[in-house]
């Protein structure tokens, strides 16, 4: 028996979808992942995006809504007309993250407005969470912001971070004075590799301080979200983590941004098996 899914994650920067084909097996599931769409939002219709995207990923894999057992949203994606059923964030982060990396013990949700940490066990049950607090300068759009007035293109912060030799860090935690802070670095004269890496410091001990509230003693922690393969970022993480003596590893996968959608189309997946187990009962 198979199972085919879609998992679309709405999230405040970009609507991801993925396409699964789930085998029941008797003792444990094949996940097939068939197919997957990121777009970014900038301004246009989230439902508009999230029908691309479910159109989209069916194009790729050559079937049509017929073929289609369960369609999953996640995020803020609790008002697609289309869906059959939506799950809380969290759980998905969680279920994802597990399938990207099966020793992850730990999901970093760093979004476009707010960061969580997620503590999880072997099987991808979240245990106990910690997130940042609203007005946090610890997100995707500070960072955008930030590198869009120091004249930066988002995928060369990383580099740029990495190549600092003396960060000037950000103390506040407050988006707004985060900003005024690098406003006066620029005046000063601060270089901007130094600006960026001292900006990802700051992140990245928020990062860790939510870490170490969730509880999580050792293994792996991975990085999920919108800033996942901010390669400068994930460094100043895995810095943080030595220098307050957390014996976890942070680190990232190349599709991180869609664990929050495959979550979803897996979550998908096990619902409509309970379901039909269900039916078959009372048909029985």
């Amino acid at each position: 028996m198979s199972i085919t899914t879609i998992g679309i994650d709405i999230g405040s920067g970009a609507v991801k979808s993925v396409l699964f084909r789930t085998h029941k097996g008797t003792d444990d599931d094949k996940h097939e992942w068939l197919s997957k769409r990121c777009e970014r939002i900038r301004n246009r219709d989230i439902m508009t995006l999230a029908q691309e995207g479910f159109d989209g990923v069916m194009a790729d894999a050559g079937l049509s809504r017929d073929d289609i057992d369960y369609i999953a949203t996640t995020g803020e994606g609790e008002n697609v007309k289309f869906a059959t059923g939506h799950f809380y964030s969290m759980t998905t982060h969680a279920r994802g993250g597990i399938f990207l990396d099966p020793t992850a013990r730990a999901v970093v949700d760093i979004g476009a407005l707010n960061g969580r940490a997620i503590y999880i066990d072997e099987r991808g049950k979240v245990l106990s969470y910690k997130m940042t607090s609203q007005c946090a300068s610890g997100s995707g759009q500070f960072l955008e912001n930030i590198a869009r007035y120091l004249g930066v293109a988002v995928e060369e912060i990383g580099s740029l971070s990495q190549s600092s030799k003396d960060p000037e860090k950000v103390s506040s935690i407050c988006a707004v004075l985060a900003e005024t802070d690098v406003i006066n670095m620029v005046s000063r004269g601060i270089a901007t590799a130094d600006i960026l890496k001292g900006i990802h410091m700051s992140m990245a001990s928020r990062i860790v301080k939510l870490l170490k509230i969730t509880g999580i003693k050792s293994g792996t922690a991975l990085i999920t979200g919108g800033l996942a393969l901010d390669t400068g970022l994930l460094a100043a993480i895995q810095e943080e983590m030595i220098a307050e003596k957390v014996p976890v590893t942070a680190r990232s996968h190349p599709d991180s941004i869609y664990a929050g959608a495959i979550g979803a189309a897996l979550w998908g997946a096990f619902r409509h098996s309970k379901l039909a187990e269900l039916e078959a009962q009372v048909a029985a």
